[in-house]
C-alpha cells in the first residue's frame, strides 16, 4: 500500500513531469545566477552608496530605496526567464 506522499508524487509527476537537466544545462543556469548576482551586488552598491551621500535628505533615500527595490525585482525576473529559457532549450 502506497502512502499519501507517494500518491501526491505520482499525481504531480503525470500533470507536471520533472525535467532533467544536462551538464551543459546546469552548468549555464550556475553561470546565470553568478553573473546575476554579480549585476545586482553591483548596483545595490552603488545605490548604498548614493543613499550615504543624500543621507539627509529623506525623500531622496526613500526613492533610492524604490528604484533598489525596482532593479532587484526587474533583475530577478529577467534572470528567471533567462532560465526557463536554458531549461527548454535541447531538451535531452
Amino acid at each position: 500500500m502506497k502512502t499519501a506522499f507517494e500518491l501526491a508524487m505520482e499525481r504531480l509527476n503525470q500533470s507536471a513531469p520533472t525535467v532533467k537537466l544536462t551538464a551543459a544545462q546546469k552548468k549555464q543556469l550556475a553561470e546565470l545566477d553568478n553573473k546575476y548576482a554579480a549585476t545586482l551586488a553591483g548596483r545595490e552598491i552603488a545605490l548604498k552608496d548614493e543613499m550615504a551621500r543624500v543621507a539627509g535628505d529623506q525623500e531622496k533615500v526613500e526613492a533610492l530605496q524604490q528604484q533598489l527595490a525596482g532593479e532587484r525585482k526587474s533583475l530577478q525576473a529577467e534572470l528567471e526567464e533567462k532560465k526557463e529559457q536554458v531549461r527548454h532549450s535541447a531538451k535531452p
